[in-house]
């Protein structure tokens, strides 16, 4: 568990950091990730304060979400690697956009391609270590990581990979499907399965969600996220409801509602109404009434830090059409 200590070491400095400091503290049972850290094990949640002397190594590993890239060797070896799903906007740019998580000014207070989520840096061609597709490995150059220098950070099916800082120990996803309105702009945190380089959710659960007293459908995110572990926002269909209709920067603004497998009903939602449809990507997005689902970044929150529980984009008119939530009896 990490020490208070080093949380405000980490946050100190910005009142939002103060509120989220005290948050995180009265949630210390829930605190650590189902695996616990041990004594003298490598730290995954290390920040990024030099240039890498080597090559880094990737590799994989069998958590409850599927198999999974991890970090490889060296001192962050068996730490949990994340893509965020905003960084897309820097190649759907050509580079013009910088990447959604930087060194830029956030919530938080501190930086978060070196603090919050540490990028994977190499020094060189990175390694592909059992299970992951040289293929798929690449770097991209960065000089926001530490400001002014440029170095190599890890890519994989074209998106750099993180470390996340609640992650203290190898085997913890406290990032895992974290729908985060940190990043600017806002994104989805995923652990990546190899074979292609897609997310990997696990099994996404539905529940009834309550905002500005309606009760819609939703979708439970932030599975292991110590400060709204299961979090529920809402979700929507789209008036031209194919699956194609929402991609690119469609999909950065409204980001489909994924799974690795079927889908789980929560109390009052109907199984036989949840389905998948296959995005062209490979990815696997849940369906109601054969409608997919999509998020909407304005609804991502963090209490206490940023944003507030809501329903930010029910009825909203947008050139790919017009996104609903769906109400539940």
């Amino acid at each position: 568990m990490m020490s208070s200590r080093r949380f405000r070491r980490v946050v100190a400095g910005t009142a939002t950091a103060a509120m989220l400091t005290l948050g995180l503290l009265a949630a210390a049972p829930q605190f650590s990730s189902p695996v616990s850290a041990q004594a003298g094990s490598p730290s995954c949640a290390t920040p990024v304060t030099s240039s890498p002397t080597g090559r880094a190594t990737v590799s994989t590993a069998s958590t409850p979400f599927g198999t999974v890239l991890i970090v490889g060797s060296g001192a962050n070896a068996g730490c949990s690697l994340y893509v965020l799903t905003s960084d897309q906007l820097h190649s759907l740019t050509f580079g013009l956009a910088a990447f959604a998580c930087s060194n830029g000014p956030n919530a938080i207070g501190q930086p978060c391609d070196s603090v919050l989520w540490p990028a994977l840096l190499t020094k060189g061609a990175p390694i592909a270590g059992p299970g992951v597709s040289r293929s798929l490995l690449g770097t991209v150059t960065r000089t926001d990581v530490l400001s002014g220098e440029s170095m190599q950070q890890v890519t994989y099916a074209g998106l750099p990979l993180y470390r996340f800082f609640l992650d203290e120990a190898p085997g913890q996803t406290d990032g895992a499907n974290l729908f985060d309105p940190v990043t600017n702009p806002t994104g989805t945190w995923y652990l990546v399965e190899p074979a292609r380089g897609n997310p990997a959710p696990g099994r996404l659960h539905m529940r009834v969600e309550t905002a500005g007293g309606n009760e819609v459908l939703s979708a439970s995110m932030d599975n292991d996220f110590s400060l709204l572990p299961h979090g529920n926002f809402p979700v929507y269909t789209l008036s031209n409801n194919h699956g194609q209709a929402c991609q690119r920067y469609c999909a950065l603004l409204w980001p489909p509602v994924l799974t690795s497998g079927q889908p789980e009903a929560g109390k009052g939602i109907d199984q036989h109404a949840l389905g998948v449809v296959v995005r062209p990507d490979g990815t696997r997005q849940v369906t109601y009434n054969g409608k997919p689902l999509y998020l909407f970044i304005k609804d991502a929150y963090i209490p206490g830090v940023i944003g507030t529980k809501s329903i930010n984009g029910a009825g909203a008119v947008t050139p790919w059409g017009v996104f609903n939530t769906i109400p539940l009896p």
